[in-house]
């Protein structure tokens, strides 16, 4: 996630397109891990500094955890922190409960947090800048509170052909 707007469509009057102030400054990232139940409409998130093996090794605990006496599959793309040694003791002990599956290079169409990221950013960035990458971070999380199950579930309703 970075801090950049984003324009999109928008009605105006002929001629008078508005302008979205978007200050030139040096480029604020953060990475949000996410994971989403399609038939049930649960999100997990969560928003870190970076995107490495250390924050994906918590994010992991955190989708086995909320996700109690459940299996769960976990389309992932194949970033090099997600294939990281330490996450071999914590994919070993959960193997029962997990199974994390590596997708095709650029094949966002297979994973269907995708889905949920494209109508996030829409919500979040689309014709609107925020001052501060933390900002952004706390609508995103607000976003993520307020979504309602079905409303993960209708933009995910092509994963049951998929899977």
């Amino acid at each position: 996630m970075s801090n950049t707007a984003t324009v999109s469509c928008k009605w105006s009057i002929r001629e008078e397109q508005p302008k979205i102030c978007q200050p030139r400054r040096g480029k604020a990232r953060k990475t949000i891990f996410g994971c989403i139940s399609p038939w049930e409409g649960c999100l997990i998130e969560q928003v870190e500094e970076k995107g490495n093996t250390r924050p994906f090794f918590s994010f992991l605990l955190k989708v086995v955890r909320a996700c109690e006496g459940k299996k769960v599959y976990m389309p992932l793309e194949n970033v090099k922190f997600h294939h990281g040694k330490r996450l071999q003791p914590v994919l070993k002990r959960f193997e029962h409960r997990t199974e994390l599956l590596f997708l095709p290079p650029y094949s966002p169409d297979l994973n269907p947090m995708e889905r949920v990221w494209w109508l996030m950013r829409k919500r979040i960035t689309h014709n609107r800048w925020l001052k501060t990458m933390e900002q952004r971070a706390e609508e995103f999380e607000k976003w993520g509170r307020k979504t309602q199950p079905e409303q993960i579930t209708r933009i995910c309703n092509l994963i049951e052909y998929i899977y």
